[in-house]
């Protein structure tokens, strides 16, 4: 033990390495403890601690902040927790000296011994646990990179999954970096050419992946045991720093590369589960404060996460770490956003209630390290709330659900969508009513990591979750889907045709809505998950990225690049105001028609749309027809009295490559007149003169 351990200081929290090199401050939160146990181990594989430091009231304690300053410790220090306190469930105290906690903050885990089902049974688990270790972040050479702080308009979100975009064999990437942040350098290339400008990772926070049955996975990540330390697996150095340099470099080499780094965090739960779940840290240290409890019984959990546990995001303690931990992920890190997984639990008072104005979502925002960074919202939980449109704060971008759902009804064919449709493609008003919000705060996607890829979404009606292992009943039944015929892959050149012409139209929708939009890693090249929309569980083909997709569904690819580039180079499609004059469309530089000029059918049989952008500033018309009927129909176009003849920029009814013309190869029409074929998308173009 050590002889000479000072008292240390409660701030800042986490394990912290002195200016002078001199030792590490140590401090945790525990209110309701009795004593605390630093244990600090040889190393990540020792069995057990080689000094054990009790922390006692009063010398180690202020207020509810435990403490100790131990001298010579340095930067790979190896350690975690004990605490000792009552242990009464039914008043959510759970207290178990035995348990080996990781430290809340921790920047870095080695996990080379974990077992959880030994953190979860009664007994120590010393031999077997997660393990904290210190990091000094002063060493690294950053190069002068910084977070790009880049205006929302025009932000193009590529979503991806860490390891699934290199994992396959057939990546191209060296072996050793397979499905890791260095394999994601060595694929900036592809990303840079297909026009993306942000990737959002899926969960990078330290996750438990043993929370399902063998042989299944938590692949996705949404379950953190750490929200300040990036996931060991990911890295290809497999040194004790490795994850931490190897992020680092990952997130300097996409700025440079002029890519943002979006992370998907989850605030709203932990892998500590459920009742019968492990004690991994924050049940440990103090469960009645970190997690909300159920109001009739203490030793449950309120579950408005659908994950066994809910954060307590608005206890004063665990606002701090959360904001805190966004704060180190841009600071330390360099990361330029995140989108928060379930972000309505985030307006959940202390009793699981809906607060008016959270105290946690309007700090977020206003916390000036933050004041770049973009924040994203999955504005509903699984707990009931669905609050797109209604969502706190100035600042916060929400995922639109309901441009997803409208979208894919558009689409595949149902009627009584024509004006809905319209005010989706137009920054959506009628949920978004403040005519001076920022349209870019509204994130357009048709589909995600969860649910069906583009290409299922065009070739399952239903889904096929029975890999999962709960009969089908998992993942959502209403898709909005259509097999056009035949369920699955398909020999039918028709069914073939139709499929890829519906994934074009979607494209078109996406990237062409005002707004911002995202889309998910393979959809530019049919990924397919066999009709599986709830694929966390799989660590495999089914998810992983096949490269060789490119070659096979090159069409699709450069159907997508196209029009992202489309979008990216004209300014009208980055617009930072809306472009209807608080929702009126007679008041805006959008003008709507139907198969005559500014004669819209909006009635609820109609099934296609047109509508006129006009850029005044860039001098350029954009003409859009949607046509979602199953037999062509001809519209008359606008007359404009400065503009030049139309021409045609895309359409989706022609064969590739004459389905999106290269830039100045785009045929003018003889007249005023245009058959759009059916289920077919067009844009057309005309320059003022």
């Amino acid at each position: 033990m050590h002889q000479h351990i000072l008292p240390g200081k409660s701030y800042p929290l986490g394990a912290t390495v002195a200016a002078d090199g001199s030792g590490v401050n140590f401090s945790v939160y525990s209110r309701n403890a009795t004593m605390v146990e630093l244990l600090l181990f040889s190393s990540p594989e020792a069995p057990t601690p080689s000094d054990i430091i009790r922390m006692n009231i009063p010398n180690n304690r202020s207020y509810y902040y435990w403490h100790c300053f131990v001298p010579g410790v340095r930067a790979g220090q190896v350690y975690a927790y004990r605490v000792h306190g009552p242990y009464k469930p039914e008043e959510g105290l759970k207290f178990d000296p035995e348990k080996v906690l990781i430290d809340p903050y921790s920047h870095l885990l080695t996990d080379n011994l974990y077992n959880r089902e030994a953190a979860r049974k009664p007994g120590s688990n010393l031999g077997s646990s997660l393990r904290s270790v210190v990091v000094d972040f002063s060493d690294y050479d950053w190069e002068g990179d910084t977070p790009l702080n880049r205006n929302g308009n025009r932000t193009v979100i590529y979503e991806l999954h860490v390891k699934g975009f290199t994992a396959n064999p057939n990546s191209g990437v060296k072996d050793a970096h397979r499905g890791t942040y260095r394999g994601l350098i060595e694929k900036i290339p592809y990303l840079k050419e297909l026009g993306v400008t942000a990737v959002e990772l899926l969960p990078v926070q330290h996750f438990d992946p043993n929370d399902v049955p063998p042989p299944l996975v938590n692949y996705w990540g949404y379950n953190p045991v750490a929200f300040f330390a990036p996931h060991r697996a990911y890295s290809a150095d497999n040194s004790l720093f490795g994850p931490i340099n190897e992020f680092r470099d990952m997130v300097k080499a996409f700025h440079k590369a002029g890519m943002e780094v979006i992370l998907d965090v989850v605030f709203n739960h932990t892998a500590e589960g459920d009742e019968t779940g492990p004690t991994l840290s924050l049940r440990g240290f103090e469960n009645k404060d970190y997690y909300i409890l159920n109001d009739k019984n203490k030793y449950l959990y309120a579950n408005y996460t659908g994950c066994g546990n809910t954060l307590n995001a608005n206890h004063a303690v665990v606002k701090r770490m959360i904001i805190d931990s966004l704060r180190f992920w841009v600071a330390e890190m360099h990361v330029d956003g995140f989108r928060f997984d379930l972000a309505s639990v985030l307006s959940r008072g202390v009793d699981g209630k809906p607060l008016q104005d959270p105290p946690i979502l309007w700090q977020i925002e206003s916390n000036p390290v933050l004041a770049g960074t973009k924040l994203i919202a999955e504005a509903w939980d699984a707990g009931g709330l669905y609050q797109v449109g209604s969502f706190a704060g100035y600042k916060w971008a929400e995922w639109n659900g309901r441009f997803r759902d409208d979208i894919r009804r558009f689409v595949k064919g149902e009627p009584g969508l024509v004006e809905t449709v319209a005010l989706r493609m137009a920054a959506s008003p009628d949920i978004y009513t403040d005519p001076l919000r920022d349209p870019a705060r509204g994130v357009n996607f048709v589909t995600c990591h969860d649910g069906f890829t583009m290409n299922d979404l065009v070739s399952y009606d239903k889904k096929h979750n029975e890999d999962n292992r709960e009969n089908n009943r998992d993942g959502a039944n209403d898709n909005y889907s259509w097999n056009h015929g035949t369920e699955g892959a398909s020999n039918n050149p028709a069914v073939e045709t139709l499929r890829k012409k519906q994934i074009k139209n979607f494209m078109i929708l996406m990237f062409a809505a005002q707004g911002t939009p995202l889309f998910s890693m393979g959809d530019e090249v049919r990924k397919t998950q066999l009709g599986n929309n709830n694929a966390y569980c799989h660590d495999n083909e089914m998810n992983w990225f096949d490269w060789g997709l490119l070659e096979k569904n090159e069409e699709i690819l450069r159907f997508t690049k196209k029009i992202i580039r489309f979008t990216n180079e004209n300014e009208i499609f980055s617009w930072c105001s809306p472009w209807m004059n608080g929702g009126n469309f007679g008041e805006s530089i959008m003008d709507l028609h139907g198969v005559e000029p500014f004669k819209p059918d909006l009635s609820p049989h109609s099934l296609s749309l047109c509508f006129t952008l006009k850029d005044f500033w860039y001098n350029a018309y954009y003409h859009f027809i949607f046509n979602s009927f199953w037999e062509p129909l001809v519209f008359r176009l606008p007359r404009y009295a400065n503009a030049e003849g139309w021409k045609v920029v895309a359409d989706t009814g022609n064969d590739a490559p004459y389905d999106f013309f290269n830039p100045g190869d785009e045929p003018t029409l003889p007249d005023d007149k245009y058959t759009a074929r059916e289920r077919s998308s067009v844009i057309l173009l005309s320059r003022m003169k």
